[in-house]
């Protein structure tokens, strides 16, 4: 047995199941845990992206203009967030909170300028200073160009939008890089589902090849039953770890679209990202999750699958159906696991085909103390065989 872990209890707003890494035969011991808040461990990284939606979904332009157009409220890490695109297009992020009376900005109008609070007419402009407080007085002496709504950075890559809700003080940035597409894209689906379950609980199932057999048991994913033994070779990547480029099996009818034998590298990066990339000559597909966390125990999952063959859209219709599919037997499974976790927070994890699972937590160690000590992140893993079953 390689470990049995107990998962402390938490109880601050954001309660990830989690626990400390844990060493084995092949890498060094990870440091001590007395130098972390052992705090931090239990909630996900908060100087990190996350994936908040689709770009497509926060309009700008003309659609600025009525009450509500062009705006999105998103829950982040407890955090309620507003984002939206003024009238050229740009991007802004800003706390949904008006700090007068606490109403929800997203609420008000927007004109593609401006936010106007529908409680007292608060106008805010997309860089969060306050613009104008309507119900003022000419006898008012008061100054209302000090107060400001708190400003999250936000950017687009990968056709989404992503916030990364950091409120620490500034120093040296070391995150995580955005996830991008290396061809350009002829068509795409995408697929999200909330999961009642943590962050770190969810970002596990990105990195656990055992459970494929058992949770993804379907016949256009896994038409043979058998349990086979799997060889692959892992390396270190910036941020996280890459299962490297190997042939896989033309057996599925997912790779068969593709013909010939498909080349698969599957990479996965803080803070919750795990990336596929398939290639078969010139044709290129994309199978990107990201996992963001929304509050205790809700987690958004996120699923979009790119190509860069235009014939494969006519099968959009029947992509979409099975991806949510997918993505619910995730689902249903984690939040199961989640009501056992609650009633008693230990995990066993035992053999090689859990060791990408104790990656995660010596990853996100290294970057919790990269971070505490204002330095550049050094991952901690080293290129590694894995057997397993599956």
């Amino acid at each position: 047995m390689e470990g049995a872990c107990r998962l402390p209890r938490s109880r601050s707003p954001v309660q990830p199941v989690s626990h400390a890494p844990l060493p084995t035969p092949r890498d060094p011991a990870p440091a001590d845990e007395d130098v972390l808040d052992p705090e931090a461990m239990r909630q996900p990284l908060a100087n990190a992206w996350y994936c908040v939606g689709r770009s497509a979904a926060f309009a700008g332009g003309k659609a600025g203009a009525r009450k509500g157009g062009g705006l999105g409220a998103i829950e982040l890490n407890g955090e309620q967030i507003v984002v939206g695109r003024d009238a050229a297009g740009a991007l802004f992020a800003l706390r949904d909170r008006c700090p007068h009376r606490g109403m929800a900005l997203s609420k008000g109008r927007f004109d593609g300028e401006a936010l106007t609070c529908p409680f007292h007419g608060w106008r805010f402009g997309t860089d969060g200073r306050c613009r104008d407080v309507p119900t003022l007085s000419s006898a008012d002496a008061a100054d209302f160009s000090r107060i400001a709504v708190q400003r999250f950075p936000v950017r687009e890559s990968a056709g989404f939008v992503w916030v990364n809700p950091f409120l620490g003080p500034p120093g040296r940035a070391d995150v995580p890089a955005l996830p991008a597409l290396d061809f350009e894209a002829a068509g795409a689906c995408v697929v999200a589902l909330v999961v009642e379950a943590s962050f770190d609980l969810t970002t596990l199932s990105l990195v656990d090849p055992g459970h494929v057999a058992f949770v993804h048991d379907s016949w256009w994913f896994r038409p043979s039953k058998e349990l086979r033994e799997k060889v692959k070779r892992f390396a270190p990547t910036p941020h996280g770890f890459t299962m490297t480029s190997h042939a896989t099996t033309t057996s599925a009818p997912v790779y068969r679209l593709l013909g010939g034998a498909p080349a698969v590298e599957i990479e996965f990066r803080l803070p919750g990202v795990r990336l596929e990339r398939i290639a078969a000559g010139a044709k290129r597909v994309a199978n990107y999750t990201f996992a963001t966390p929304m509050s205790h125990n809700r987690t958004l999952l996120t699923n979009a699958l790119y190509w860069n063959m235009p014939a494969l859209n006519l099968l959009k219709p029947v992509a979409r159906p099975l991806m949510r599919q997918f993505l619910t037997q995730d689902q249903q499974v984690l939040q199961h696991a989640q009501k056992g976790l609650d009633r008693k927070p230990t995990m066993v994890l035992f053999g090689q085909g859990d060791l990408p699972s104790q990656w995660y937590f010596r990853l996100k160690r290294e970057a919790l103390q990269a971070a505490r000590e204002a330095r550049a992140f050094r991952n901690p893993l080293q290129p590694q065989e894995l057997r397993w079953r599956s």
